[in-house]
């Protein structure tokens, strides 16, 4: 047992009853980071309920236990996802399956982490996760460390039938742990069992909100990775890089590394830290005292430097960082990262809202929220899609909200140029600060320790938020802020993703006014003083994201894929959200008024594709012509934990449907937009350079694909702005709009596409809520049932094994082509490749006009297949 518990690894380690065994409370170890040799426990784990196991722990955590009836499963795993892989229970992702599951009694819409598991739950009681593993002779002499990046809840565990920790100790979901096994750990086999304990209804856990809902493990188990490393006496621990710049020339980077050196050994330790960072070289003679730490920060310039910058505005440019400690000539421990030079600041612009600024440069934030999976199964494969996807869309941040992933999330990050927004969940007991006892105040700043600790080296990470939907009391943000000082935090931090100003710290600068269901897209500009453009929104959203039908074969059963309820079947409702978000009817309503009655599901498909393209792009075309006044956009969400209905630019099976198409054509660097607003015809500039010589055309085309107006106007647009050009006319019925802004040269830079009503939406803001706000009148767009049929034909070139393709599209007939959708296949089996890259999809052309447009995918995917082209639309024929 141990004999006392460290806080935060910043005091020297103590020693446990166990010779040569010692615990370190620890903070981040870089999964990039490699000293002496790494053993990442992944394969050959086994699971079972400690119910179902009579065994002692000490029998348990031995070679030669039996664990006949165990579920495998590779680690991270939780307890639920064990045997959802051993087909113990059914997918829960299909159907209404998860309400059948074990344990699952909570009520469809209700939060389960408010509640205690059920005491007949099979999670209720603890389970095992045990592996075994091998040790080379050549560590018989070397330090052993055994490290767990994260424990859901709680857990006892046991290494070779020696308790290395009890769960009062290794408790709480974003600690990490290090413990120093050697004398326990030896070379040949070893055998490690850990007893975790799912969290509890006033744990400082993981939860979903009202994204989807909760497993009946509520995630319990090792989410993060489990593995061993060995180093000689002296280890290195903590190497970041801290970056502060000569403003405004850029010239001159004041780089700081720092690390921290662990003194394993009840011995006096002398050595030479060597190390290089972005190729200038160092050296330092470190002497440490028995079972002591210590930091040594070393100062660096570097003139000239290659900055790292976020998508749009530069290259992404990351630097090696190499160190190692040797004593006495031999090598005692090395560690090997990268890092990214760059400096983040914030400041209150006039309108009191929060402006980042990124090595000087103001940054238009715009964003996603992030979710990993519901029974957090995801990895690099999955996250790299995400930060590619995320690139495509325009745009350079994502939000983290509570969900603190594993370092390679970091890394993809700081790789792909994507910024993030990190800090604490909303809506559990993380933000129920009056019922926390003492023991929630030391987990919560042992948490934020520990996360701090691994992120503040990450060029990527934008800012810490101490709260979600509220700030912290002052004694908690107090202490929150504690901790990053001594962290030497060195990016910006806010009080809460919410307007609320905080006892300690005042105003936050930012809002979290909504919307989350469906709004129009005139709301966007209409409504600034609640959700829409001007500030800085940290979630918002116009509401519902059905998937392709594709996608909803995939987890709603035939017999319920269309119903005489249509959308409103319950197999239907349980994939929509959770609270207030149960219900599609606030999307529903004013999709039939707009669009027209629902007649069949490839008929609500098309309208419901038609409105997320108009709705997402609405919004961020209103927060890029307000860029200045408005400072940040994050749309809720970016992805789903499980298969949804709501709140996506890309479903769970990573297709993207219209609004992300939506968001991909608002994001351009050089943009042509128009609003419904005030009918006025813009262009906005995202890069930081002037873009002068433009010329700017708009085109109206009624129904049957005639040309009723054209105008054009030269532009000129300064960096990191808009301009308006001119107020669009009105016109009777339906018409298209198509606007173009060509270079100088002639070459097009932008083409946008809009469906017009002469009839306007009408918002009714005084029966409006938190979370939507309805309308009085609607827009009428039933004209466009009637579309005439439109005649395309494709073009495709391919290299050869090659995962790029182009395509052009060609509207040959007389009437407009409304949303053409595009699919790269797998010709064999007709299976939509996924993920994929379109530069462009759901186009719409007017009649004889012709666009290319590149698309990326896997050829892998193909397994040896040819690649084949899917086109449907809105009226493109039977498939409406």
């Amino acid at each position: 047992m141990l004999t006392e518990a460290v806080a935060r690894g910043r005091s020297p380690v103590k020693h446990l009853n166990l010779a040569a065994l010692t615990l370190l409370f620890a903070g981040s170890i870089a999964a990039a980071q490699t000293p002496g040799r790494l053993l990442v426990l992944h394969r050959g784990w086994e699971v079972q309920s400690s119910a179902e196991v009579t065994a002692a722990p000490e029998v348990v955590s031995r070679l030669g236990f039996s664990t006949a009836g165990w579920l495998p499963v590779t680690v991270p795993s939780t307890a639920f996802n064990a045997e959802v892989v051993n087909h113990r229970v059914p997918d829960p992702d299909y159907g209404i399956n998860l309400r059948q599951a074990p344990g699952v009694e909570y009520k469809i819409g209700r939060n389960f982490t408010h509640d205690e598991i059920p005491a007949d739950s099979p999670y209720a009681a603890p389970w095992w996760f045990r592996t075994e593993f091998s040790l080379p002779a050549a560590d018989a002499h070397k330090t052993i460390w055994l490290d767990f990046h994260g424990i859901n809840y709680r857990a006892n565990i046991w290494l070779n039938g020696h308790e290395i920790a009890t769960q009062k100790q290794a408790r709480g979901t974003f600690r990490r742990f290090e413990f120093n096994v050697t004398g326990v750990a030896h070379a040949g086999r070893n055998a490690l069992a850990v007893e975790v304990y799912a969290p509890r209804e006033r744990d400082l856990a993981i939860t979903f909100v009202d994204w989807n809902p909760m497993p009946p493990d509520k995630d319990m188990g090792l989410w993060q990775k489990v593995f061993i490393r060995t180093s000689g006496p002296v280890a290195i621990r903590h190497a970041w890089v801290r970056t502060k710049l000569d403003l405004p020339s850029l010239n001159v980077a004041h780089l700081t590394v720092s690390a921290t050196l662990v003194n394993a050994t009840g011995h006096t330790q002398r050595g030479a830290l060597r190390g290089s960072a972005a190729g200038h070289r160092f050296e330092r003679v470190i002497t440490l005292a028995p079972h002591s730490s210590q930091i040594v920060s070393v100062p660096i310039e570097v003139r000239h430097p290659a900055l790292w910058w976020p998508n749009g505005m530069g290259q992404p440019t990351l630097h090696p960082l190499r160190l190692t400690f040797s004593i006495g000539g031999k090598l005692s421990d090395h560690s090997s990262q990268m890092f990214g030079m760059d400096e983040i600041t914030a400041r209150k612009n006039a309108q009191g809202s929060e402006q980042f600024y990124i090595n000087g440069q103001k940054v238009f934030v715009r964003g996603g929220g992030w979710t990993p999976d519901m029974l957090l199964r995801d990895g690099p494969a999955k996250w790299t899609n995400d930060f590619r996807y995320a690139r495509l869309l325009g745009l350079n941040t994502i939000r983290l909200e509570g969900k603190l992933s594993d370092d390679a999330f970091f890394n993809l990050a700081d790789r792909y140029g994507i910024l993030i927004m990190a800090g604490w969940c909303c809506c559990d007991h993380w933000e129920e600060w009056p019922r926390w006892k003492s023991d929630e105040g030391l987990i919560s700043t042992e948490s934020l320790h520990d996360q701090a600790q691994r992120l503040r080296g990450h060029a990527s990470v934008l800012v810490w938020l101490d709260g979600s939907d509220n700030p912290p009391p002052a004694h908690v943000e107090e202490a929150y802020l504690d901790v990053l000082h001594q962290l030497d935090w060195p990016k910006p931090i806010l009080s809460s993703a919410s307007a609320k100003p905080a006892q300690f710290s005042g105003a936050s600068g930012v809002k979290m006014t909504g919307p989350y269901s469906y709004v129009p897209p005139v709301y966007w500009l209409a409504d600034p003083e609640h959700g829409g453009a001007r500030g800085f929104n940290t979630e918002t959203s116009p509401g519902a994201a059905i998937p392709p039908i594709a996608s909803l074969k995939r987890f709603i059963p035939p017999d319920h894929l269309w119903t005489s309820q249509g959308p409103n079947d319950p197999y239907w409702l349980f994939h929509a959200g959770s609270g207030n978000f149960t219900t599609l009817n606030r999307y529903l309503k004013p999709l039939e008024a707009r669009y027209g009655p629902i007649t069949n599901l490839q008929d609500f498909e098309w309208k419901s594709q038609a409105t997320a393209y108009a709705g997402e792009r609405a919004m961020f075309e209103a927060f890029g012509r307000r860029q200045g006044e408005a400072t940040g956009i994050i749309q809720w969400m970016l992805d789903n934990g499980w298969p949804s209905l709501i709140w996506h630019l890309y479903d769970y099976y990573l297709r993207p449907g219209a609004g992300f198409y939506g968001v991909e054509r608002a994001n351009e660097s050089l943009h042509i937009q128009y609003s419904k607003f005030d009918r006025a015809i813009s262009v906005v500039n995202h890069t930081l350079r002037r873009s002068p010589g433009l010329n700017a055309t708009a085109i109206v085309a009624d129904l049957a694909g005639r040309t009723i107006y054209t105008h054009s106007a030269p532009v000129q647009v300064g960096p990191e702005s808009d301009a308006d050009l001119w107020t669009l006319p009105p016109f009777p019925g339906t018409v298209f709009l198509e606007l173009k802004l060509l270079s100088a040269k002639g070459k097009l830079v932008s083409r946008n596409f809009y469906w017009l009503s002469n009839k306007p939406d009408v918002l009714n803001q005084k029966a409006g809520t938190w979370f939507y706000t309805p309308e009085s009148q609607y827009a009428d767009f039933t004209a466009l049932d009637h579309l005439p049929r439109a005649h395309v034909v494709t073009y495709a070139a391919i290299f050869k094994g090659s995962d790029h393709k182009n395509v052009r599209v060609v509207n040959k007939g007389s009437t407009v082509a409304l949303l053409v959708h595009l699919q790269v296949v797998n010709s064999k089996t007709g299976r939509e490749l996924l993920p994929v890259w379109w530069q462009d999809n759901y186009i719409s052309l007017l009649p004889g006009e012709s666009e290319t447009i590149a698309v990326d995918f896997l050829v892998a995917q193909l397994h040896g297949a040819a690649p084949a082209l899917r086109v449907d639309g809105w009226n493109l024929g039977a498939q409406r």
